[in-house]
């Protein structure tokens, strides 16, 4: 008896996922828990399994039975029948293959589950339990069984006095086995050492076993005679037989046979019974030795080389008598189960990024830019995947692909290569790549290295410098460590045959050494030991834990024999061992080279004279490291060469050294690569040689890592017909390996993903399943139709057809009430008017603030489409013609002549359709039916199946990916033959039409659940047979559509109830009607005719449909009151709204299930009294509608974006319907043609309106169900024909195949859709916490903006006073002449500061005030004694000043002379402080040079907007003056530094201002790059002189290299000598910031205009979802405060950061009442904190702007910023607290933000202080601004735009503004809405 077994449970998951299983002994069980118990079934490879046991001569086999499975109760009538029916199968399964089966009854002590119930063996009734088990077990298997071991471990019950009781139940079951059965044997296992003092003190017991199963130990170090010890325990048990039941081998060295010779020696011996002995670790112990005795070291050379030419020969052999017709017959059938398929990727030739976060430079980096590659290509930005990770996963979404292949940027992580310098942002690109895959239920499989070494490595000679391999080893180790708990598939080399020949060999790649002799195999023989290297730091570290698998990918060809000749087989046997076996054979085999390798080189060696290849030695231990360090065979595969031997060369490379030659047959077909052609065929035969060369050897699978050919770029990139057949044929070659050859092969990548780098080849080949344009900045992915072959391939795991999927089990929604209730008819106006009521009065703040939350769980998302719009096949396959097929066939009808006679092609091209729903995740697609394709003339007779079988293809696949079938019965696309009855006015349509849906819901409806009769019947009858407009272009406007819309109605019923009466019941579906409707908003909320005139438009657009079915079965009141009356003006009879009998309203209502809406729109709607000599449907509502004025311009200018209707009209159907649970069934935006995938306008639409959406769930609690976004791809959109898409996929409808690409919004969506809403972002949650103690809370002003007194006590002119008066400068026509009077209100000011509770004021001195000539000439003490009586008052308030020295107003008297562009300026502006610093010096400790230089530099000098109005040198001023700004503050820092710091102990910086820049488009590195350009261009202007010592390499490069470009000979830009580096770098003891928003930044190329703004080439916009301000620039946007905050902590040196200035503006009548500047602050000041508490940004305080509302510059008055209201109608001008000042106060009084959770704190109570209200608000002011009157705040947004546009001069300026007014009086609409953050605190 040679025993095995049990099987334990993780050799059953082996068995199922590792082929080699099926052909090894599993290991000993680790504990009982680890036997496998039944508790799943047995897999099918058992078999195989056993047989081969069998085959090695296993003759029984153990199987432990588990006593609590098979009778949970305990109770033998009540047995676990699946598991028993498990065992018997598992029993018959060895029988079967000729095992024995020895059954164990149970191991010892009592299961837990039956213990609970009987406790121990102690407990008497145990064994009669036991008994009657075992008594059933006997009863069930004794058919099959006549072998048991009652106990197998019986002495773990030894000493206790279980023992008794469990050896008494031994007996008794003994006696009821031989009771029942005649033969057989029952025995009892127990330890070896037990058995002689068992047989002393139970003598009784051996007379009840028929053999002793013992449990015996072998150790190798004491070689105890097994023979010795049977014969002892044979002579203490009655010689009975004896089973060595358990061998367990100890301190025995690997393939020891000495374990095996004791045994056999035993057996052997007649003396002793010796039956049989366990083999499990006898044999499992020698099984890896047994396997590769072949490749034993003992062996010589000669006899290793004529085992690897057998393995040649064998699989040359094999193949070489196939006729072609045999070798390319295709095998149908399909993979095996688990198969693994993806796709694949290489970080250099996908990510671009190649500077991104300081990633280090590669060896392909430098190989590009070194002009290199073909046509000076890089990989630079390649296909831009460092920021398009969402972009590349969708595609996998669609794909199916279940796994990605892509490997790591070395120098991404480790720039250096070095572990020292790791990059963590690099890392966490890795880390979000990885996440986004798992998210997606896509397997990451990682390569550590694919060539593109860092070139730092490089540097240090890369793999030919041997401490590389530590290197690789750390980095492996990082990769390991950061994501080895989510990747379980790693590679650590991709090819390195291509590294070692042609990196190092022929140069041809990078780093381009040409040293075949020896660099060459120096680099294999580093890349081998770097490999084990990382193999074993897995295996050792990480492997037990994380469960994952580490092997290599090796490229080779299959090598074919040129002829039949020795000579040739050998030459290709040996090119294979120079390409495959030079990697595969060290770590497959033995550890080393092939001996026919070394073998070769030594003989060329000879023949030559000469080292033609230096072949380094492996030390024997270097060696045993390398052997067997993979876990899978991973190869990568292109082509096959024919090979002939070719002697005689003595030149360097593998061809000479090996003797061969590679030839390449003619016929072949060929690729877009010379050294790639199809041949498919070398595939089988290379996977045959590497199973019968390595994987034999090393019992391990063989992963495909590769596989794929390039095609050329040419037109015809999408329909790559070629890919298609090379990746069929060759994946068939792999299928054939599998079955026909039992090759194990678990995987197949394809390579590539995506169109990349391809080295030397740059970008002119194309291996991509997907085409990315790289001439589009974009980089846009489009699939190819090799996409979705392989998809198809995927989905059907190979090439059979799907099998036909049951439906039986999908389950629709169960209405709960089976008829809506009656609701009385709408008043009028409806009761709804308190959405009116509720929202309009709402401000904009509160109906732009954005709400963070997330819907229910089952909310459902979907997208949309029409019959019509995409499918095409106009006239296919017998569908029948619609009416819009006739209307786009009359010429002239839609634009451009387009039709929808191919549309999207979606009936050719449904595949394609879910490619994009699988990648997009939706949970439901709505889709509708073409009524003619199913019954082309409309009637049930004319049935086209072929029309039915697309739908039922097309619903199956839907179902397939678990996307809800939304079904549109019709969406507008009547049969002609239908229209040609006169259609919908016809009332046979009635029963014509409920006899297609009834054929629709008999057909469809075990699958559909989600109908919709009619889709938007308010167009069909009003635009169709009112307007006329669209088919079928009736034009009766004033009867028409009321008789259309009651068929419509009656029609919806009649199918409503068929569907009620015949299948609800069965199929458990739910019926609507998707109605449309705008929201409508009156023109003036405030009077009721205004309102009930908006809610009229409502009844007559959504209550027409909605009211009969919802609420009565009736037409609104509204509609029958204003059709009836208008009808007997006209002096007609009756109306001409038809009634419905009280049957047929009966009948309508409550035929809807849900309530189906879409909505695009708001408009504006007044009461009008149109003329009554027209009949319409249009005059009858007695309105008229206009736009909204805040609205967003789309591409079809009747649809503008509103987002904030959607909320009301949802309340507003809540409120008139009952609340219904509703789903949006149409939402979306159409944009131009142009605009293809960067949509940005689409992707503010689906943020803000579904935000609405949001907001009307969670917070007004309306039933809100689904959304749907329409639509899924652009498509034909009716009259529009194909000028706008609404698709979240751009379709080419140019090209013949009509490609589908993802836009930027199908991204977005899917991410809305994952998150299930828009949960508040973690970074933007709040934190609480503190601020230092110390910290500085402060409030600024400035000078000119609040003093006033411009000519009092000497003071003299400044620039802004000459500026405010001279005409079209400031809004309104404001000065500062007394601004807030500041100048003599000194007490006031410091009132507002000691409530604020300030401890510190900034502060600006008017330089004109003290020195009225700018210069020393003469002093004003007036004017310095007004600085001392400020400084005094706030020091005895316990206010500490900080001072600017110069804010923006420059005295005139130097501006007549150059001002700032004069460089004398430099020296006026030190003597200037210098008067300051001596006078003031003493009391002020902190100083302000100068605020805000890019303002006085830009706006003053660039765009000319601010003083002293400069626009005409826009290329030059803004820089001399900056150049000269810069000097300036250095001289002022010296000054102090050496003059006064001492005595005084101030300190001195300069204030900058930025805003912070996000990338427009975060997917795109354009973007990115401008975002970066604006902020060198804005903050870095001025901080990286002083911080750093000179500009931005950045702006040095950008100005001179456009300067020149632009005819100049030198820069624009000024430079600094060396000196002046010297003197500016580090002047500066903080770094004061000002900071108010964030811009979205794109590029923008300006051409060779030569201005600041095409310098930095960047636009910037604002996000609609920001919030608004009073100032058109100022958006409120938190989370940039913290990101531009950790900017200047990064870029500068980690400065203290002092906040200058900070807050917001509002316009228009003013509310004490501010929360949204409560809002700002609060939100602001915690992205502070963050970034001090988080980020550890060195914040020392914090500034507010401003004290009080002033004069803010061009705006005037208008735009107010302060904590105080300034009543500028009174004289007085008396300061008014806003809320804001209280809410400032409690911020300071706490130093930050306590902790809600603690309680209330002491430092939130306030003393109550009183305000004021304003005064009633003047009437209207009206201003005259360029010849015409205009109100003051348009004068003022006027202004900004001479303020934020870049002009060549003041006179353009002005035409440009002057236009603006033009326009503004004509439309009062702003030019963006903008929404910000929620409230969060």
């Amino acid at each position: 008896m040679l025993l095995a077994g049990p099987l334990t449970n993780q050799f059953i998951k082996d068995l199922k996922t590792n082929p080699f299983a099926i052909q090894s002994l599993p290991p000993r069980a680790l504990d009982a828990d680890d036997i496998f118990d039944c508790r799943e079934h047995l897999p099918a490879q058992a078999r195989d399994y056993f047989q081969y046991l069998e085959s090695r001569g296993v003759t029984h086999f153990k199987v432990s039975l588990s006593w609590f499975n098979i009778l949970p109760t305990g109770e033998s009538s009540q047995p676990h029948e699946d598991t028993v029916a498990c065992y018997r199968n598992l029993v018959k399964e060895l029988t079967e293959s000729g095992i024995q089966p020895l059954l164990e009854l149970h191991r010892s002590a009592l299961p837990e589950g039956l213990r609970s119930r009987y406790g121990g063996w102690e407990n008497p009734v145990v064994g009669q339990v036991f008994q009657d088990y075992a008594g059933f077990i006997f009863t069930k298997f004794g058919d099959l069984v006549n072998s048991y071991i009652t106990f197998t471990h019986l002495h773990e019950l030894r000493g206790s006095s279980q023992f008794q009781h469990a050896l008494q139940a031994h007996v008794d079951v003994y006696k009821l086995y031989h009771h029942m059965f005649k033969d057989g044997r029952v025995s009892l296992g127990t330890k070896a050492s037990d058995v002689a003092s068992l047989s002393q003190t139970e003598p009784m017991y051996t007379e009840y076993i028929d053999f002793l199963a013992v449990h015996m130990e072998y150790d190798c170090t004491i070689k105890t005679s097994l023979t010795e010890a049977v014969t002892e325990m044979q002579m203490t048990n009655g010689q009975r037989y004896i089973l060595m039941y358990q061998m367990n081998i100890k301190n025995c060295a690997d393939r020891n046979i000495q374990p095996l010779l004791s045994v056999l020696e035993a057996l052997r011996n007649t003396d002793i019974h010796l039956m049989g002995c366990d083999i499990t670790e006898l044999l499992g112990n020698l099984d890896q030795g047994d396997a590769s005795v072949q490749t034993a070291d003992t062996k010589a050379d000669g006899e290793e080389q004529s085992i690897s030419a057998l393995s040649y020969q064998k699989v040359w052999e094999k193949f070489r008598a196939q006729s072609p017709t045999e070798r390319d017959l295709f095998l149908n059938g399909s993979f095996p189960d688990g198969f693994q398929w993806a796709a694949s990727t290489e970080s250099f030739k996908v990510e671009g990024g190649w500077t991104e976060h300081g990633k280090g430079e590669t060896i392909w980096d430098r190989f590009g830019h070194d002009g290199k590659v073909f046509d000076n290509q890089t990989a630079d930005l390649a296909c831009d995947s460092y920021h398009k990770v969402d972009y590349d996963v969708y595609l996998l979404r669609g794909m199916l692909s279940p796994n990605y292949q892509f490997s790591i940027s070395w120098a991404r992580i480790f720039p250096t290569g070095q572990k020292e310098s790791l990059l963590e942002q690099g890392a966490l690109y890795y880390e979000k790549l990885i996440d986004t895959l798992l998210q997606s239920g896509i397997e990451p499989t990682v390569t550590l290295n694919h060539w593109d070494l860092p070139q730092a490595l490089q540097d240090h000679g890369g793999w030919t410098n041997a401490s590389i391999v530590e290197t690789f080893k750390e980095f492996a180790d990082f990769c390991f460590s950061r994501y080895g708990h989510k990747v379980k598939t790693w590679n650590t080399f991709g090819s390195p045959w291509v590294v070692s020949n042609f990196g190092y060999g022929t140069g041809e790649h990078p780093p381009g050494i040409k040293d075949p002799s020896v660099a060459s195999y120096q680099v294999t023989h580093n890349i081998i030991k770097a490999h084990a290297g990382a193999w074993h730091v897995y295996n050792d570290k990480y492997r037990k834990n994380q469960g994952g698998k580490v092997g290599i990918a090796l490229n080779s060809d299959w090598a074919e024999p040129n002829s039949d000749s020795p000579q040739d087989i050998e030459a290709a046997e040996l090119y294979l061992s120079f390409m495959l076996g030079w990697f595969a054979h060290p770590i497959f085999v033995d550890g080393d080279y092939p001996a026919l390798l070394k073998k070769q080189i030594e003989l060329k060696k000879t023949e030559c004279g000469e080292d033609l290849a230096v072949l380094p030695v492996f030390t024997e231990e270097e060696k045993k490291i390398i052997k067997g360090t993979a876990d899978f065979f991973g190869l990568n595969h292109h082509t096959s060469r024919l090979i002939s031997e070719s002697r005689g060369s003595c030149n360097p490379g593998p061809d000479s050294v090996g003797d061969f030659q590679s030839h390449i047959d003619p016929t072949w077909p060929t690729t877009a690569s010379s050294q790639i052609q199809s041949v498919p065929w070398g595939l089988r035969r290379l996977l045959n040689y590497i199973a019968t060369e390595y994987t034999s050897v090393t019992t391990v699978p063989i992963y495909i890592t590769g596989n794929g050919m390039p095609t050329e770029y040419n037109s015809d990139v999408l329909n790559d017909t070629q890919r298609v057949s090379f990746l069929k044929s060759y994946i068939n070659e792999a299928m054939k390996a599998i079955h026909l050859d039992s090759v194990v092969i678990q995987r197949f990548t394809v390579q590539s993903l995506l169109d990349g780098f391809e080295g030397p080849q740059g970008y002119s080949q194309r291996f991509g399943l997907h085409f990315v344009n790289f001439e589009n900045s974009d980089t846009p992915r489009t699939p190819k139709a090799s996409a979705y072959f392989f998809s198809q391939v995927i989905e059907r795991n190979g090439f059979e057809d799907k099998k036909p999927t049951s439906f039986s089990q999908i389950s629709g929604k169960t209405k709960e009430d089976s008829k809506l209730p009656t609701l009385p008819p709408s008043e009028v106006p409806s009761r709804s008017k308190v959405v009116w009521e509720k929202f309009s009065h709402q401000s904009k703040f509160q109906t732009k603030l954005y709400h963070y939350g997330t819907f229910p769980d089952d909310f459902q998302w979907g997208v949309s489409s029409s019959s019509y719009q995409v499918e095409g096949g106009w006239d296919a396959d017998g569908k029948g013609p619609s009416m819009w097929d006739t209307f786009t066939h009359t010429p002239g009808t839609i634009l451009n002549g387009d039709t929808g006679d191919v549309a999207c092609d979606s009936y050719n091209r449904f595949e394609e359709d879910l490619y994009m729903l699988r990648a997009l995740k939706v949970q439901a697609y709505r889709l509708s039916l073409s009524w003619p394709r199913i019954f082309p003339n409309g009637y049930r007779a004319s049935l086209n199946m072929k029309g039915v079988d697309y739908y039922n293809r097309l619903i199956d696949g839907l179902i397939a990916y678990n996307i809800t079938p939304m079904v549109t019965l019709y969406h507008w696309d009547l049969p002609q033959t239908l229209q040609d009855i006169n259609g919908w006015e016809n009332v046979d349509m009635i029963d014509i039409f409920n006899d297609y849906c009834d054929f629709c819901f008999q057909t469809f409806g075990d699958r559909v659940k989600f109908w919709m009769t009619f889709n938007e019947p308010y167009v069909i009858a009003w635009v169709g047979y009112g307007l006329g407009e669209l088919p079928p272009n009736v034009k009766s406007p004033g009867d028409a559509p009321y008789r259309v819309a009651h068929n419509l109605l009656k029609a919806h019923a009649k199918a409503y109830h068929t569907y009620d009466e015949k299948y609800r019941k069965t199929q458990q579906g739910l019926v609507s009607i998707s109605v449309s409707s705008e929201w409508i908003e009156p023109i003036d909320v405030n009077i009721p005719r205004e309102v009930a005139a908006a809610d009229r438009a409502l009844q007559f657009q959504l209550g027409w449909f909605a009211h009969p079915i919802f609420k009565n079965g009736d037409y609104p009141d509204a509609m029958k009151w204003q059709v009836g009356n208008k009808s007997e003006l006209q002096g007609l009879a009756e109306s001409r709204l038809p009634t419905f009998t009280e049957e047929e309203k009966a009948y309508i209502h409550g035929t809807a299930d849900v309530f189906c809406l879409n909505s695009y729109t708001t408009r504006m709607a007044r009461h009008v009294t149109p003329r009554l000599s027209t009949q319409s449907f249009e005059y009858d509502q007695d309105i008229t509608v206009q736009d909204v004025e805040d609205s967003h311009a789309t591409a079809m200018s009747e649809l503008r974006a509103v987002a904030w209707g959607l909320r009301r009209l949802l309340n507003w159907i809540k409120e008139e319907y009952g609340n219904p649970e509703i789903y949006i069934t149409e939402n979306g935006v159409s944009t131009d043609t142009n605009k293809t995938v960067d949509d940005r306008d689409r992707i503010f639409f689906l943020k803000t309106y579904i935000d609405e959406a949001l907001k009307a769930h969670n917070l007004d609690e309306v039933r809100l169900k689904g959304y749907t976004a329409w639509s899924l791809l652009d498509s034909f959109e009716w009259l529009n024909g194909y000028s706008v898409g609404f698709g979240l996929h751009h379709v080419d409808f140019t090209h013949p195949d009509r490609p589908r690409t993802p836009k930027r919004s199908a991204h977005l969506y899917h991410q809305i859709m994952r998150q299930n809403g828009f949960p508040l972002p973690v970074e933007e949650e709040p934190i609480y916490g503190h601020f230092p103690e110390g910290f500085v809370w402060s409030v600024a002003t400035a000078s000119y903006q609040i003093e006033g007194a411009w000519r009092a006590d000497g003071k003299g002119l400044s620039i802004w006073d000459t500026f405010t008066h001279t005409a079209l400068r400031i809004a309104n026509y404001d000065t500062g002449d007394i601004a807030c009077d500041s100048y003599n209100k000194i007490s006031d000011d410091v009132e507002m500061l000691k409530k604020l509770r300030v401890n510190h004021y900034r502060f600006s001195i008017s330089w004109a005030r003290i020195l009225p000539d700018g210069t020393t000439r003469e002093i004003n003490q007036a004017g310095l004694n007004h600085y001392h009586r400020l400084v005094d008052a706030l020091l005895a308030a316990n206010i500490k000043p900080q001072v600017t020295l110069y804010h923006w107003d420059l005295p005139q008297a130097l501006q007549n002379v150059g001002g700032w562009e004069n460089d004398t300026i430099v020296e006026r502006f030190r003597d200037y402080a210098d008067v300051v610093f001596s006078n003031l010096g003493d009391k002020v400790k902190f100083w302000i040079t100068i605020n805000e230089p890019y303002n006085v530099a830009n706006i003053g000098h660039g765009y000319g907007t601010a003083a002293p109005g400069i626009s005409f040198r826009p290329g030059t001023a803004p820089y001399i003056v900056g150049h000269n700004l810069i000097k300036a503050h250095a001289e002022a820092w010296h000054l102090y530094n050496d003059k006064y710091r001492a005595k005084q102990g101030g300190i001195v910086g300069i204030t900058i201002n930025s805003d912070w820049a996000e990338p427009r488009n975060p997917y795109k590195q354009e973007d990115i790059d401008a975002a970066r350009r604006f902020l060198e261009f804005q903050i870095g202007w001025f901080a990286h002189p002083v911080f750093n010592g000179d500009y931005s390499d950045l702006m040095k490069n950008r100005v001179r290299e456009r300067s020149l470009a632009g005819g100049l000979p030198i820069s624009r830009l000024p430079e600094f000598t060396p000196e002046e580096v010297k003197r500016i770098k580090g002047t500066h003891d903080y770094f004061g910031f000002n900071h108010y928003t964030t811009v979205l930044a794109s590029n923008l190329d300006y051409k060779n205009l030569q201005h600041y703004d095409g310098d930095r080439g960047a636009g910037t916009i604002y996000d609609r979802t920001w919030l608004d301000s009073g100032s058109a620039w100022l958006k409120v946007t938190p989370p940039g405060f913290r990101k531009i905050l950790n900017f200047i902590k990064n870029e500068y040196g980690s400065p203290p950061i002092y906040i200058t200035e900070n807050g917001i503006s509002e316009r228009g009548d003013m509310d004490l009442n501010d929360v949204h500047r409560i809002h700002y602050y609060e939100n602001y000041i915690n992205e502070a904190l963050k970034a001090y508490l988080i980020d550890g940004v060195d914040i020392r305080g914090y500034t507010a702007w401003t004290l009080m509302d002033n004069l803010e510059w061009a705006a005037g008055f208008a735009e107010k910023f302060g904590f105080f209201y300034v009543n500028r109608s009174d004289p007085s001008l008396p300061r008014i607290p806003k809320k804001s000042v209280s809410y400032y106060v409690t911020m300071i009084n706490c130093n930050g933000f306590p902790d809600p959770l603690q309680g209330p704190h002491e430092c939130q109570t306030l003393e109550p202080e009183g305000t004021e209200s304003p005064p009633s608000p003047p009437s209207p002011e009206v201003v005259n601004f360029l010849g015409l009157e205009v109100s003051p705040p348009d004068a003022g947004v006027a202004l900004y735009v001479l303020f934020s546009l870049t002009i060549a001069g003041v006179i353009a300026a002005a035409l440009i503004t002057y236009q603006f007014i033009r326009v503004k009086k004509t439309s009062k609409r702003p030019e963006e809405e903008h929404i910000s953050l929620e409230k969060k605190f």
